[in-house]
This record gives structure tokens, C-alpha cells and sequence, in this order.
């Protein structure tokens, strides 16, 4: 009995002891792998041309069709829906069957689904017509993220999801993400940091050839609707196609991609004023990371600097300091108040064709420009850009095409107008700071209100 004693309260003493081991083990690595409280985001891959587990529309009916696409690199993982080079097209009109799709969700038997379908996009079973009218098939060019929604048990399951370039979607007048059109699953924005992303490939999505973790897009809508998206070829990038919005390809013109565009004279503007430039001027905006700085932030420099020809869609490197609105605004920002602007195109009226490639005279060189003007300042140099004023966010893109030919989405000078042909760049609201790139806990919870997901 003595011994069985001891033997008890040594037992239990070894038991208090591992639970205090465990208790220190699950602290310490709650502390060191959380990244101060930082998660990572689950995503679901989906590569071109597999079929969806629990699609709305049976993919084998021929709704879409995928493209071999390879992933281009981007310099910046937030982009809105008018950012040149974001989407492709090609010269076969039958991308998406938009009214295959049209007729499966207002038949009655399938009214259902249309409730599903149409509760994810914001509207009613009977607005999905007109709502369908007003979409665009595009092809992905970059792997890009998005919440996707499976049917099952009657409802819209989400969940983050990964499509890789080269599957057709259909976007809305903001170059939105709205359908993919395959198997008609809707798609939502993604939610959460694409620099903290835990990429899950599975369910026959194999890991695809060119998949960078560091080169992937989500996408914010343009600030204002457009008239036409000016896309890329994606089996000939010399070849640009301008589609009218709410068409399917039977309309389209083509203009040439390999035409040249001057960098603007950028220096004084804020930059929202300057992304919004340069879109009009068949240009790209990018950045380190998987931020934006700030709207009203001043732009100080620009690498390349202003005048250098580039092709469609190449990105330009902006250096700015300050900022005060913590992020991007929802309209587009003024023109600048004062001084001439050195792009082919201006800032106004919108016009119906893919940015001119007019050469620019050299940028005024007056030595003290106003804060709101993005003319009256010296190009800086394009080595290492230089600030007047101590940098407190930097935006790094690289004057490289997203392509082996650039590419631009669409194409419009911003007007008062709600409607453009290529719909200006604003930054989308994001904060300047770097993602947090340390082991984190993944989130698999299911996407509703929060930007985890579920693994479906």
C-alpha cells in the first residue's frame, strides 16, 4: 500500500510537471509563430481548365473556356480593374456563352440557384438580365486572388480561391471579378492581405508552371464604369483589343501594343493624381509589397523618369513622401491645379481609343512647384529616385512590361462623366505598410464577413 502510494504521488507530480512543459512550450510558440498577432490567409487553388467540385452550371455544357496562360509578373498585389496590362482577350468571341448562362439562371427550375446566385452579387433573381448584360468576358493574365463561391446544399458556400491566368471571367463595368465562366460560380472580391496567403492545391488544381507567391493580384474596382476595356492578346501580345463593355468579342477593334508612351512629368502631383495619369497614358502603377501609400501622399519622383518612351502596360516606380488620408480614396482624385502635363493624352474628355504614343516635350524645370502640380518639378533621375522631403512610403515598380508586350485593361482620361473608356486609377484602400511575412496560424475558417476561408 506504501509503495503504491508513492508511486501515485509520484505519478501525479510527473503529470503537473509535463502540463507546466506543455503550458511554456504553447506560449513560447504562440509568441514567436504568430507574428505579433498576424495570420495568414487560406486559399483554395484553382487551375485553368478543372472542373469545379460543386459547381452552379455543369461545366460540361461549354459555358467557358480556359486559355494556356502563363502568369505575367506584376510590381504590386492590389490593382484596380482599369490598370493596363490586367486582363487579356483573344480573338475567338466564344470565351463565355453570357446568354447560355442568362437563359440557365432565369429558368424556372433552376430559380434556386438564381436566389444563390444572386444574393453573392448584391442584386435580385429578377435584376440577373440586365445585370448579366452589363458584363465582359476577359481571360485572367496574372494568378488572381478572389472569394469564390461553390453551390452546395441549396447556398453560396465561399471561400478565398487562387485562379490561375488564363481562366475566362466575366468582370463588371469597374473590371470587378463577377463570374467565372466555366461553371458560373460567382466571385467577390478578395478580403484579406494577398502578402500573407497559404496557398492550398488540391482536388486535381496541381501546382501549374510559373506560380509565383510574390506575383499574384487582387482586384479592386475601377473608381468610375467604363465604356470599353482595351485588353491583350494573350497569343500575340503585340495586339491590343479594345471590347465594348457589356459585349462578348463581336465587336471588338484591335490597336497596337507596341506603340510607345511617355512617362508624365509626375514630380508635385499626389498619387492618386499620378496613377490616374498614368493609366490615361496606357501606363501601370506598381509597388513593393501589398500596400499603397497614401492618395494625397506627394509624389517626389518617378523611375523611369519623365519622357521615357515605354510600350503599353509597362510599370512605372514612383517614389512619395508624406500623406495624411491613410489610404486610398473611393473617387478619383482632382487634376492637378496648374502647369501642363507632358502624356499623350490629357485629362479630359474620355475618348474611345487605346492611349496615343504622341512623344512629349521635355517637363518644365521651375525650381519650386506647387504641392498640387505634376508638371512644374525636374524629372528626378531613374537610378535612384531622390525625395525633397523625407520619405515616409515608397511605392517600387519597375518600368517592365507585364508581358512579353504589355497590356492594358482600359482606356479613358477621367472626367466628371460617369462614364469612361478607360476608367482612371485611384489607389484602393490599403496602408502603407509591409505584410507581415512570418510563420503565422492559418485561418480555414468559412469566408463570410471575415477574410478567412474555408477548405471546400
Amino acid at each position: 500500500m506504501t509503495f503504491r502510494a508513492v508511486v501515485q504521488r509520484t505519478g501525479i507530480s510527473v503529470i503537473r510537471r509535463i502540463a507546466v512543459l506543455l503550458v511554456c512550450v504553447l506560449v513560447v510558440s504562440g509568441l514567436g509563430g504568430c507574428g505579433g498577432g498576424a495570420h495568414m490567409f487560406a486559399v483554395k487553388a484553382v487551375a485553368a481548365g478543372v472542373p469545379s467540385l460543386a459547381p452552379f452550371f455543369d461545366e460540361n455544357q461549354g459555358l467557358g473556356q480556359d486559355a494556356n496562360v502563363r502568369s505575367m509578373p506584376v510590381q504590386g498585389s492590389l490593382q484596380q480593374g482599369d490598370t493596363p496590362g490586367l486582363y487579356g482577350g483573344t480573338k475567338k468571341p466564344t470565351v463565355c456563352d453570357v446568354a447560355k448562362l442568362k437563359r440557365f439562371l432565369t429558368d424556372p427550375a433552376n430559380h434556386q440557384k438564381a436566389v444563390a446566385w444572386s444574393s453573392v452579387l448584391g442584386i435580385t433573381t429578377d435584376g440577373i438580365p440586365a445585370y448579366l448584360d452589363r458584363l465582359t468576358p476577359v481571360l485572367l493574365r496574372h494568378d488572381t486572388l478572389v472569394q469564390n463561391h461553390d453551390y452546395k446544399k441549396g447556398k453560396a458556400t465561399p471561400y478565398n480561391s487562387l485562379l490561375q491566368a488564363g481562366i475566362a471571367i466575366l468582370v463588371d463595368e469597374q473590371g470587378e471579378p463577377a463570374a467565372k465562366c466555366s461553371c458560373g460560380n460567382p466571385l467577390r472580391p478578395f478580403k484579406g492581405d494577398a502578402g500573407r496567403i497559404s496557398v492550398k492545391f488540391a482536388d486535381g488544381n496541381k501546382k501549374w508552371h510559373g506560380y509565383e507567391a510574390s506575383s499574384v493580384v487582387a482586384v479592386r474596382p475601377a473608381p468610375r464604369k467604363m465604356e470599353r476595356l482595351a485588353l491583350v492578346d494573350v497569343g500575340d501580345p503585340d495586339r491590343g483589343i479594345e471590347r465594348p463593355v457589356g459585349s462578348t468579342g463581336r465587336r471588338d477593334t484591335a490597336f497596337d501594343t507596341r506603340k510607345q508612351h511617355a512617362v508624365p512629368n509626375l514630380a508635385g502631383a499626389t498619387f492618386g493624381q499620378a496613377r490616374r495619369q498614368l493609366v490615361d497614358s496606357g501606363l501601370a502603377v506598381g509597388y513593393g509589397g501589398s500596400t499603397l501609400p497614401p492618395d494625397d501622399a506627394q509624389v517626389t519622383a518617378t523611375d523611369p523618369p519623365a519622357g521615357t518612351e515605354l510600350r503599353f502596360g509597362a510599370y512605372v516606380m514612383l517614389s512619395v513622401s508624406g500623406g495624411t488620408s491613410g489610404g486610398a480614396t473611393s473617387t478619383p482624385p482632382g487634376p492637378p491645379s496648374s502647369g501642363p502635363t507632358t502624356t499623350g493624352s490629357t485629362l479630359g474628355p474620355p475618348t474611345s481609343t487605346p492611349p496615343h504614343s504622341t512623344p512629349t516635350k521635355p517637363p518644365p524645370t521651375s525650381s519650386s512647384p506647387p504641392p498640387s502640380s505634376p508638371t512644374n518639378e525636374p524629372p528626378p533621375s531613374s537610378s535612384s529616385p531622390t525625395t525633397a522631403t523625407p520619405s515616409t512610403a515608397t511605392a517600387t515598380v519597375t518600368a517592365t512590361s507585364t508581358t512579353g508586350s504589355p497590356s492594358s485593361v482600359t482606356k479613358s482620361p477621367p472626367t466628371s462623366a460617369p462614364v469612361t473608356s478607360s476608367a482612371p486609377v485611384t489607389s484602393v484602400p490599403v496602408t502603407s505598410s509591409a505584410p507581415v511575412t512570418s510563420s503565422a496560424s492559418i485561418s480555414r475558417d468559412p469566408v463570410t464577413d471575415s477574410p478567412t476561408t474555408t477548405e471546400t
